[in-house]
């Protein structure tokens, strides 16, 4: 890993942490797409190493910030992730057997609708 990289891979983390921590999101809208487009990787190992980012730290430092003021259902929380469990495994699956030109193009699709309807929902 060059320099570079470690420079480039430090702002996106940090932007993808701020845009995570702040609303919610992160992965997939700011690691995944710079980890295509800045450094070339495909957008499986985008998407696989997006993952292994997520894995811990989101997990730690957000829970403990909003446990704090209340905003954690752990109800809701402990089927989502079970459900996220087995989700995250069959679409990993999905995702491996698909050409990349296909996953990046679904990819852009989903955020895409997501937006149109995050912006036009009432």
């Amino acid at each position: 890993m060059s320099i570079n990289e470690l420079i480039i891979l430090i702002v996106i983390g940090f932007l993808a942490g701020i845009v995570g921590g702040s609303l919610g999101l992160g992965g997939g809208i700011i690691i995944v797409p710079a980890l295509v487009f800045i450094l070339g990787l495909t957008q499986h190992q985008a998407q696989g190493t997006s993952l292994a980012v997520l894995l811990f730290p989101i997990g730690i430092l957000g829970v403990i910030n909003y446990t704090k003021n209340g905003y954690v259902n752990f109800k809701f929380a402990i089927v989502l992730m079970i459900a996220f469990i087995l989700g995250s495994y069959l679409g990993s699956i999905i995702s491996i057997n698909l050409p990349a030109k296909t996953l990046r193009k679904i990819f852009g699709i989903f955020m895409l609708l997501i937006s149109l309807k995050m912006i036009l929902d009432k």
